[in-house]
C-alpha cells in the first residue's frame, strides 16, 4: 500500500492533520494505537475546549467528536489498535512497519506527520524516595480511572504539582467524594492556568502550597503516608521542615514530555528546550518529509493551538517537494523560554508565520522585541506574561528582508 501522507496518532492533532491533508487531495493513512480515536480528550469531560476554534465551550469528547465526524466523511484510511514498530527511510520516502490484529505489515509513504502527543512524568523521574506501594498515580491515570472506568482510586490524597491536569483532578476527585488534602508545588509560582487555579482550587477550598514537594512515600502494599518538605530557591528540600501526611493516594502532575521515540529513531533533531523536534514554519522537522504537530512538537496549554498547528502540518505535508531548504534560526534570548518554529526556511513563504512562544519567568510590563541582524524590527508590550500561558503572534518576516545570512532573535524585558 502506498500513501502520500501517513499520520501517526489519532488524537486532536492527528485528526486535524489527516483531514487537512485529505482536503489537499492527498491519499492519507491515519494510524492509532488505541481502540478509539480522540487521544487524551476522550477522558477530559470538563469543558473549556474549543473557544478559539469553534467560539464555544466544549468538553473534550465533544471537541474531538467534531473532528471524528468530519474524518468519517472523507476517504482517509484509518487503522486502529495499530502499533508502529519501525520507520525506515528509503528512496521513495518512508516505509512504516506496524503490527495489529491482522499481523505485521508495512506501508510506503511520501510524508509523515508525527502527532504522537506527550506522556506524563512519573514518580521515579522526580526522584521520590521510598517503597513502591499502590496508590501512586499520574494525574492522567487517575483521570482515566474516574472518568472512563467509573472507579474512585483514592479516598484521601495529596497532589504533587500544580499543572492543569493536577488542578482539574483536584476538583474532580473532590466532586466524587475523595478528600484532597492539598496541592503541593516545588516552584515558587503555580504551573497551571489562572482560570484552573480559581475554578479548581479556590472554588472548592483546596489549599495550594508553593515551594513544597513530596520527598518520600510510605507503605508496603498500599500507600499509607507521604513526607512533605519545604524547598529552597534551587528546589532542594530544606532540613527540619519535613512533615508526614497520612493518605492513601498520591497524584502526580509534574510535567509532560513530548512522545518522540519514533522521531529519534529516524534521526529527527530534537530541541532541548521543547523536548520536541526542531521545525520550520511549515512544521517540517530537520528530516525532509517528516512533519510534526500538537503536543509531540511542544506541550500546548490549549487544544485549539494543537489543532491549528496540525492543520498547517497536514496541509503542508500534502505538498512535499524536492526544493532545497535555506534555514535561519530564530534565537530565543533573554526572557524567552522557547519559540515554535525555531527555524525559518527562507526558500518558502515567510510572509504569514504564526510564532508561538513562552516567557521563561513571570514578567509584568514586558516588551517583546524581534531583532533581525541586531536591528529591532518589531515590538509589542504585554502587561503580564507567565510561563504556563503560551502566546502566539502572526508575523510577516518577508518585510524584514531575511536571508540565509540573517540573524533573527526574540527577547523579553520588563520596562517602566
Amino acid at each position: 500500500m502506498n500513501y502520500d501522507v501517513t499520520v501517526i496518532g489519532g488524537g486532536p492533532a492527528g485528526l486535524a492533520a489527516a483531514i487537512a491533508a485529505n482536503k489537499e487531495n492527498a491519499s492519507v493513512l491515519l494510524v492509532e494505537r488505541e481502540a478509539r480515536l480522540g487521544g487524551i480528550l476522550k477522558q477530559c469531560i470538563h469543558d473549556g475546549f474549543g473557544l478559539v476554534t469553534f467560539g464555544e465551550k466544549l468538553t473534550g469528547p465533544e471537541y474531538c467528536e467534531r473532528y471524528i465526524d468530519e474524518l468519517l466523511q472523507t476517504d482517509v484510511s484509518v487503522k486502529l489498535l495499530t502499533f508502529v514498530t519501525r520507520i525506515e527511510k528509503n528512496a521513495d520516502g518512508f516505509a512504516i512497519h506496524f503490527v495489529n490484529r491482522e499481523g505485521a505489515a508495512h506501508v510506503q509513504t511520501r510524508a509523515i506527520v508525527l502527532a504522537t502527543g506527550c506522556r506524563e512524568r512519573t514518580a521515579k523521574q522526580v526522584f521520590i524516595h521510598g517503597t513502591r506501594p499502590s496508590g501512586v498515580f499520574t494525574a492522567g491515570t487517575a483521570q482515566y480511572y474516574v472518568n472512563l472506568m467509573g472507579e474512585l482510586p483514592v479516598k484521601r490524597c495529596v497532589i504533587l504539582g500544580s499543572g492543569d491536569i493536577g488542578l482539574i483532578m483536584a476538583r474532580r476527585l473532590t466532586m466524587e467524594g475523595a478528600e484532597v488534602i492539598g496541592v503541593y508545588e516545588a516552584k515558587p509560582e503555580p504551573s497551571g492556568l489562572p482560570r484552573n487555579l480559581y475554578q479548581c482550587l479556590d472554588d472548592f477550598g483546596i489549599p495550594l502550597h508553593l515551594s513544597h514537594t513530596v520527598t518520600r512515600v510510605f507503605g508496603d502494599e498500599r500507600l499509607t503516608a507521604v513526607e512533605i518538605a519545604q524547598v529552597d530557591k534551587n528546589m532542594r528540600p530544606i532540613a527540619n521542615t519535613e512533615k508526614i501526611i497520612e493518605c492513601d493516594g498520591l497524584i502526580l502532575s509534574v510535567g509532560l514530555i513530548p512522545e518522540n521515540e519514533l522521531a529519534e529513531s529516524i534521526d529527527v533533531a530534537i530541541d532541548r528546550r521543547t523536548k520536541g523536534p526542531i521545525c520550520d514554519q511549515k512544521y517540517m522537522t530537520m528530516e525532509k518529509g517528516v512533519f510534526c504537530a500538537g503536543n509531540a512538537l511542544h506541550v500546548n496549554d490549549l487544544v485549539d493551538y494543537v489543532t491549528l498547528s496540525a492543520v498547517e502540518a497536514g496541509r503542508n505535508s500534502a505538498y512535499l517537494t524536492n526544493k532545497p531548504r535555506a534555514l535561519v534560526h530564530v534565537v530565543a534570548e533573554e526572557g524567552i523560554l522557547y519559540t515554535v518554529p525555531s527555524v525559518l526556511d527562507v526558500n518558502e513563504p515567510v510572509s504569514d508565520v504564526t510564532l508561538y512562544f513562552r516567557a521563561s519567568r513571570e514578567l509584568r510590563n514586558a516588551m517583546l522585541t524581534l531583532r533581525v541582524d541586531g536591528r529591532a524590527v518589531f515590538q509589542k508590550k504585554y502587561s503580564v506574561l507567565r510561563p504556563p500561558e503560551m502566546e502566539r503572534l502572526k508575523l510577516n518576516f518577508a518585510q524584514y528582508g531575511i536571508t540565509t545570512d540573517s540573524e533573527v532573535s526574540l527577547s523579553l524585558k520588563e520596562v517602566e
